[in-house]
């Protein structure tokens, strides 16, 4: 007969084990019974704490960006550009702050693999002095619609489709030929930075463009670039796909691996500006977030390095609730008449109100650590430590909480006189030169070819009777961004090309 050792577990310097309500118990593992093995008792309320908490720790996800990594780190400012900006956390180099970033795909659910063709998000959260800076984009400078009011149709198309429940490349092609303006993106996406190695090794962009105003009231629009110290890495489509099999989650994981071994990874921010009077001359509409400023023409300034150092503690508690939102933009940094933009001001924070609710603010990641003050009072979780017993409204005769005239916002002359228009200038049709030179001049002669295998690859996937129609209008748009990629295209997909949609480049 073997006698088996079975050790009691013991924890030193253990804490009590308690309710949510700090009240200690002992039974965490045996259901209360009517005798040995009768129904279990409604009053077991550790039973019933424990699995009324399990099934509602989920939120909402997020209906796009739902699966993303994210990590604390440091910005410090290594160059001035106070005379662009009175913003604080610029007023003078070696200034630095703590922040938070979040990486993620666009499209895919919380379970999808982290090398997905995708765009990849890229949102900031700054704890400045000034309140929090939410700096909301991806790795790209530039998006596939212009105006919000595109968003949701072009989200639709990118997700799962109603009748089958599967994602659709006949779906997405449509909308894409259908909308031109998409092309500049569609081909950074087919290229090989659809899929880049990891968050580490891509470049960040604010994408749109924003405003800043210095001490003397003047403004200048700027873009914001983040420039990856690791250097670019990508994979190729077959590395890609492959990799979805044997790690879905390599990306979470580098991350991870890369900051535990003490490996930071850092991004050097960079700005170009604009004046007013550049912006009236610029050949393209420069709110257009489907077009770029030229950097030989609006050179990259540089302005600090932001750094990651540090892993959450918990994931869902950090990355997951952590809401970024355009709108939260600090004194001396504004926004512009970016169509875009503009729809996300109000889109970002309804979806935190609803994903986290109305206090999501309050929750650590998202809590200014240097504390706020407003007349917002109740709703879900909320919690008085910050205000207490201030009144709820203003003005009053007993608080003090007020208004402060030198935070009054950047006053300015609207360019028409025409409060409703739903025209476009000419130029804003222009949906190829940019995708036409992003070909010839941003890409190598390996990057093209690439570019045009995985094109080739995924309009391979459209499908049924409107398949002839959408490849034909699409390929009208590639021909009309560059002669060469129309051609290459039609001819590995072994389409005849007719004469005259080659001459709707001319």
């Amino acid at each position: 007969m073997v006698n088996l050792f079975i050790p009691k577990i013991t924890h030193m310097d253990s804490k009590k084990l308690t309710t949510g309500a700090g009240v200690p118990y002992f039974e965490h593992e045996d259901s209360q019974t009517v005798g040995n093995r009768g129904p279990i008792l409604l009053q077991d309320f550790i039973l019933q704490e424990n699995l009324a908490h399990f099934v509602r720790e989920r939120i909402p996800e997020r209906v796009v960006h739902a699966k993303g990594s994210g990590a604390y780190g440091k910005f410090t400012v290594t160059h001035d550009i106070s005379k662009y900006t009175k913003a604080k956390l610029f007023s003078k180099v070696g200034n630095s702050c703590k922040m938070f970033a979040r990486f993620s795909t666009v499209a895919g659910e919380k379970g999808s693999a982290d090398t997905e063709r995708d765009p990849r998000g890229f949102a900031l959260k700054f704890y400045t002095e000034d309140g929090n800076w939410d700096l909301v984009g991806n790795n790209t400078p530039v998006f596939f619609v212009k105006d919000a009011k595109k968003f949701p149709d072009f989200i639709h198309t990118q997700k799962r489709i109603p009748k089958t429940n599967l994602r659709d490349k006949t779906v997405m092609w449509d909308y894409w030929s259908l909308n031109p303006e998409s092309l500049h993106q569609v081909l950074i996406l087919m290229s090989d930075r659809g899929t880049p190695k990891g968050f580490r090794h891509m470049h960040g962009f604010g994408s749109h463009t924003f405003s800043m105003i210095n001490e003397n009231n003047e403004r200048v629009w700027v873009k914001f670039h983040f420039k990856t110290q690791q250097g670019i890495e990508n994979f190729t489509s077959d590395e890609a796909t492959k990799m979805k099999g044997e790690n879905p989650d390599f990306a979470q994981e580098d991350l991870v691996n890369a900051i535990t071994n003490g490996n930071f990874p850092k991004w050097k921010m960079y700005i170009q500006i604009m004046t007013e009077e550049q912006a009236k001359e610029f050949r393209w509409n420069p709110f257009d977030v489907t077009k770029v400023w030229f950097q030989n023409e609006y050179p990259l300034i540089e302005v600090g390095e932001m750094e990651l150092n540090e892993i959450p503690n918990n994931y869902f508690a950090h990355v997951e609730q952590a809401a970024f939102e355009p709108n939260n933009l600090i004194n001396g940094i504004s926004f512009s008449p970016d169509k875009m933009l503009q729809g996300r001001l109000f889109s970002y924070a309804d979806a935190a109100r609803y994903r986290i609710g109305v206090n999501g603010n309050q929750l650590e990641v998202n809590r200014c650590p240097f504390g706020f003050s407003n007349f917002q009072r109740d709703g879900f979780m909320a919690d008085s430590s910050q205000y207490k017993d201030e009144p709820n409204y203003y003005p009053n005769s007993f608080g003090n909480v007020s208004p402060a005239e030198k935070y009054k916002n950047f006053e300015y002359n609207l360019d028409s006189l025409h409060v409703a228009n739903f025209n476009r200038n000419a130029n804003e049709d222009d949906h190829y030169t940019q995708p036409g030179l992003l070909y010839t001049k941003a890409l190598d002669q390996e990057g093209r070819e690439n570019l045009i295998k995985n094109i080739v690859e995924h309009m391979n996937g459209i499908k049924g009777e409107k398949r002839d129609e959408i490849i034909n209008r699409q390929l009208c748009h590639f021909f009309r961004a560059n002669i060469e990629l129309g051609m290459k295209i039609a001819q590995k997909m072994q389409i005849q090309i007719d004469v005259n949609m080659m001459n709707h480049n001319n």
